[in-house]
């Protein structure tokens, strides 16, 4: 199916409901925490999806998306440490929530990149994962990551 081995639709199933979970904790809490179902959820698939996209990523060894699992199982254990104590003192809470929500852009990457290489089928949107558009849908994310947090920390310090 696309293209896909058969761990690479466990990996793509299993990155879906860590995105939807995410959107969940968007829309419901305004960020994603342990502190919830749906967070933990989240947190969990998410560390899942890393796990399996190591094998999966093949082309050449050890490359970006590689790298991009790596800082996002860091980012996740950074945010997991700020939501349980008070390592980062008063700016605890923001490292968590500003972490948590670059998780979710870094979900964005590879979810862009293979989507628009492999779909529509027969005629995928972008031929490979270095084309410039894709790039700037990706620039386009990242704003939309940094609108977010931003409002987020807002949103924490109004409280």
């Amino acid at each position: 199916m696309f293209g896909l081995t058969n761990l690479g639709v466990i990996h793509t199933a299993i990155s879906i409901v860590a995105v939807i979970a995410g959107i969940v904790c968007f829309f419901r809490y305004g960020s994603i925490s342990l502190r919830n179902t749906a967070g933990r959820t989240y947190v969990i698939l998410t560390v899942l999806t890393c796990l399996t996209g190591f094998p999966i990523f093949q082309h050449g060894g050890f490359g970006k998306p590689h790298i991009l699992g790596i800082v996002t199982l860091l980012v996740l254990a950074i945010a997991a440490v700020a939501g349980r104590t008070n390592v980062f003192g008063k700016v605890s809470r923001y490292v968590e929530t500003v972490s948590y929500s670059a998780t979710f852009f870094f979900h964005m990457i590879p979810a862009l990149a293979e989507g628009a290489t492999r779909l529509p089928p027969g005629a995928p949107l972008f031929d490979n994962p270095e084309a410039p558009q894709l790039q700037v849908v990706t620039g386009i994310f990242f704003v939309l990551f940094l609108l977010g947090a931003s409002y987020q920390v807002w949103k924490l310090r109004s409280r």
